[in-house]
């Protein structure tokens, strides 16, 4: 798992690279909340172009950062995913709580 991280005004957009699973969770959450608390942000947006695979783990690890995203005052968003993820995120409701942009 690698990821990626910009600024963009008052935008986080963390971008997901590789594969989101269960030997990866721990260390990606401790990542992206270090991103996360680094300031304030707006809006924290999931690039999820370079996942290339995600299970139910990596739906926990989404849900937990949206959580502290809200408390913390912002908005998470997911942008891009191939079919595989796209079907996993649909499928576990995550985008009635996340917006799906393009």
């Amino acid at each position: 798992m690698n990821i990626k991280t910009a600024k963009v005004g008052s935008n986080l957009i963390i971008s997901l690279n590789g594969e989101l699973d269960e030997s990866v969770a721990d260390i990606t959450r401790k990542n992206i909340d270090k991103f996360i608390l680094s300031e304030r942000f707006e809006n924290v947006i999931f690039d999820m172009n370079g996942l290339s695979f995600m299970d139910s783990t990596g739906i926990g690890v989404l849900l937990g950062r949206y959580k502290l995203i809200k408390k913390l005052g912002g908005v998470a968003m997911i942008k891009g995913s191939n079919k595989q993820i796209d079907r996993v995120l649909t499928m576990s409701g995550i985008y009635t709580i996340m917006e799906k942009i393009s």
